[in-house]
């Protein structure tokens, strides 16, 4: 082989491994720009079926009538589905219950969580025991802590009564009366939800610099100040987070009430002294049949969780003004 052609087979091996090493190098360019989102497809992928549309569906069922004997067949309704949800004072009595229960469930539970916090902040023999008995509860589906409470709360041979009745008072219908039936609902609330934002409290306390406690102890501060002054303050972006976390979780209340019912749950009881949003949205649909109707009320409660958080984030930008 000549000198010259010895030369033009380096030259073109040359260009062979300069043109694999630009495809290798684009190929490289193509997988840093693009594999993130191909990563993070799957997610919004399964967000578009099962988050988006169902919402974007809902809200056009919402302006029609349509009923689940034929839910193919829609008439165009506008606002009409609206309108009627302003005169039926079984939505108001369901907004009104589910402010209630709210209250009645999240304002014990997080000063419960605070105080459990709190205690297994401190150095005790076994802690971490504690800390995942904490949790048991909300391991527990709510179909099992909703039946057992319904035994506890039984009128004739619950537990409560047995006790009220040991102490001299006379034995409650607790499915039956207003604030009974929802003070029992509570208290399958509180009792699930309770550990779990007890360990949420401890991991923000575990954050907090230990030099706050002690230039507070140099000062004189007693457990109690230190408690009030410094553990609290620093919390208050966790506080905020599982209130607003805490108030969601009350406006779509629905399991708890279902179960303590019984076969009438989706009424709330007789009276609908304990039925919630969630439970009206399903008597509407699932046995009134009006699909439509139902989709307003869960557009509503879409509004409501809008205005919660609104105001959540005016909130929090108020605390982080105030650092």
């Amino acid at each position: 082989m000549t000198g010259a052609a010895q030369a033009a087979a380096a030259q073109a091996a040359d260009d062979r491994g300069a043109r694999r090493r630009a495809r290798r190098s684009r190929r490289y360019r193509w997988d840093v720009r693009y594999s993130p989102y191909a990563f993070i497809a799957p997610f919004f992928l399964f967000f578009a079926a099962f988050g988006l549309f169902p919402l974007l569906y809902t809200g056009w069922a919402s302006l029609h009538r349509v009923e689940l004997s034929a839910p193919g067949d829609m008439q165009w309704a506008g606002l009409h589905n609206y309108v009627r949800l302003l005169d039926d004072d079984l939505f108001w009595n369901a907004l009104r219950n589910t402010f209630t229960l709210g209250v009645l469930s999240t304002v014990p539970q997080l000063l419960m969580a605070l105080g459990l916090a709190h205690l297994l902040h401190q150095r005790m023999r076994g802690a971490s025991f504690f800390r995942v008995a904490l949790l048991t509860p909300y391991a527990t589906s709510v179909a099992a802590a909703s039946l057992v409470f319904v035994l506890l709360f039984g009128r004739d041979y619950g537990m409560i009564n047995w006790v009220l009745g040991a102490a001299g008072i006379a034995p409650v219908d607790w499915q039956s009366g207003t604030w009974s039936s929802q003070l029992a609902v509570s208290s399958i609330v509180i009792w699930r939800w309770t550990g779990y934002n007890a360990l949420i409290y401890l991991a923000a306390m575990q954050a907090i610099p230990k030099d706050l406690y002690e230039s507070a102890a140099l000062d004189g501060a007693s457990p109690w100040r230190q408690f009030r002054h410094v553990t609290v303050p620093s919390l208050r972006p966790t506080l905020l987070f599982t209130v607003v976390v805490s108030t969601i979780g009350a406006t779509q209340l629905f399991g708890e009430p279902l179960l303590f019912g019984g076969a009438a749950g989706q009424k709330g009881g007789a009276a609908h002294q304990f039925q919630t949003l969630g439970l009206y949205l399903y008597e509407q649909g699932w046995f009134n049949f009006h699909l439509g109707r139902a989709s307003a009320v869960a557009w509503a409660m879409f509004l409501i969780l809008l205005v919660i958080a609104g105001i959540a984030a005016l909130v929090g930008r108020r605390l982080r003004a105030d650092r």
